[in-house]
């Protein structure tokens, strides 16, 4: 049920971008970008048709709202814990939808997004954590990708709608394709008000008798005194920290926090939302036609589902690091052969990409997608959320989504400009990031598959050829200064 948010997540982020490619939408909200795309064919360069601002911060401003709205959903998660947290977004997804699918004019669309985005920054701010508290640590992976998965079924659903919306008459389809976000809006509603919260939440908030049954309940067995006092002692040094976000800077947090951070930055940067959002319309720039073009983001949409399947299996088993280093191989090559392809065959005005040629890109999209499902996409949101202790579990989290919203929006923002820009050379630049980030996860990561979160210090950072510095030194400075308990900490100045 918890996982329907990752749904929602999917749903926005797909049908953002059929939505733009319709021309009843552009001509109504949209007018020059209508003129330049429809009406004016051939004027403009192929790379630049949809190069707009406005059209870029309809699809952008859910971001920067769901970017501002975590910070606040940091508190409640804390505070009123993960199950409210969801509902909260339930109700903000709902009325984004209200707003979206009755717009009249570009304000209303706009406010209708940003609600959307506020739903988004507490949806992602709750969820992961939610699943990685609830699951037992041999599964953790498996279930925390389900909020991914989710969103891969999101877009792919999103994709197939639009298709079906794309030929109603009339010009109200996009209304159509607006509307259909309420089922995973409502879906995520009902579920939080059925679920129950996590043993981690209502030990946090003092609630230990309810958290030892819930612990009960979600493992099947009376027999779970170790965890509950494990819990217990977790919660009560969180209880300690006054301040998360300024915990989260101390010296020993701060292998945690690069991670994270990192491992965002470099999400968005493989170039995957580019391709995701702008599916539709970068494929009617290679010159596939408006239906053709739909009809090839549907496909990129189910290869990204049964690939993020692949790693519900694998990830608990052959480990984190192996498929992020496997995938890094994988997307630099196809991002290199798409380059080379567009490069040789599209210019600027051409617009005959050959029968053999458009499908050779779409394998080639397909190949990139497929290891992206199984690395980057659901381990940015895993790792994050199962390295951070409990004290800063949900500052580190809100750091986590604020960060991969920062950049989805600076993406969202720049890439139609970039392709215009860049032209077939924006997969290359893509490329040399795939590159950089290969090389920080084989140096930098440690493999934390299979390890319980209590653990995490002891059997991964301290055994770290890098990361231990951080977490000796410190530990060290504390034996000295374990008296003073008022959470101003002299060490933490080194």
């Amino acid at each position: 049920m918890a996982a329907t948010g990752g749904l929602m997540f999917g749903y926005d982020v797909g049908v953002s971008g059929g939505v733009t490619a319709m021309p009843p939408f552009l001509k109504k909200f949209f007018p020059t970008v209508y003129r330049k795309s429809v009406l004016e064919k051939g004027l403009d360069s192929n790379y630049c048709k949809y190069d707009n601002q406005g059209l870029q911060l309809f699809t952008s401003s859910l971001y920067l709202a769901g970017l501002t709205s975590t910070f606040f959903a940091s508190y409640t998660t804390r505070k009123l814990g993960r199950r409210l947290t969801m509902l909260i977004a339930g109700i903000f997804f709902i009325g984004g939808v209200v707003f979206n699918t009755a717009a009249q004019d570009l304000a209303m669309l706009i406010v209708g997004r940003i609600l959307l985005g506020c739903g988004v920054g507490f949806a992602n701010q709750a969820v992961p954590v939610f699943l990685s508290e609830i699951a037992p640590s041999r599964i953790r992976g498996a279930l925390n990708i389900l909020f991914q998965l989710n969103v891969t079924i999101g877009i792919l659903f999103a994709n197939l709608v639009n298709y079906g919306t794309n030929k109603i008459k009339g010009g109200w389809g996009w209304r159509l394709s607006l509307g259909l976000a309420g089922i995973p809006a409502l879906l995520l509603t009902v579920g939080a008000l059925l679920v129950v919260d996590t043993p981690n939440s209502l030990i946090e908030r003092g609630r230990l008798e309810e958290g030892k049954a819930v612990l009960k309940k979600i493992r099947g067995t009376d027999n779970v005194e170790p965890e509950f006092l494990e819990l217990v002692e977790a919660s009560r040094v969180a209880q300690e920290v006054k301040h998360p976000f300024r915990n989260l800077l101390k010296r020993r947090n701060r292998p945690q926090i690069i991670i994270s951070i990192a491992l965002q930055i470099f999400q968005q940067f493989t170039g995957i939302n580019a391709i995701m959002f702008y599916a539709p319309v970068l494929f009617n720039t290679l010159g596939f036609k408006s239906d053709a073009s739909l009809y090839s983001a549907v496909i990129t949409g189910a290869v990204n589902v049964l690939s993020t399947i692949v790693s519900i299996y694998s990830v608990d088993k052959v480990g984190r690091r192996m498929l992020l280093l496997e995938a890094g191989v994988q997307m630099f090559l196809s991002q290199v052969v798409i380059a080379i392809l567009l490069g040789i065959k599209v210019t600027d005005h051409s617009n005959d990409l050959s029968k053999g040629y458009a499908i050779l890109v779409v394998v080639m999209v397909c190949t990139f997608v497929s290891s992206f499902a199984w690395s980057w996409g659901p381990l940015g949101w895993l790792i994050p959320s199962e390295t951070f202790p409990l004290e800063t579990r949900s500052a580190g989290q809100s750091v986590t989504v604020c960060v991969n919203l920062l950049f989805t929006f600076v993406i969202a923002q720049a890439f139609l400009s970039m392709l215009c820009h860049f032209k077939f050379g924006i997969f290359l630049f893509f490329s040399g990031w795939v590159l950089i980030m290969s090389i920080f996860v084989l140096f930098l990561l440690p493999e934390t598959k299979n390890i319980p979160i209590e653990e995490m210090t002891e059997r991964v950072w301290k055994q770290h050829w890098f990361w231990k510095r951080f977490i000796d030194d410190e530990y060290a400075a504390d034996e000295k200064v374990a008296n003073v308990s008022n959470g101003y900490d002299p060490a933490s100045r080194l």
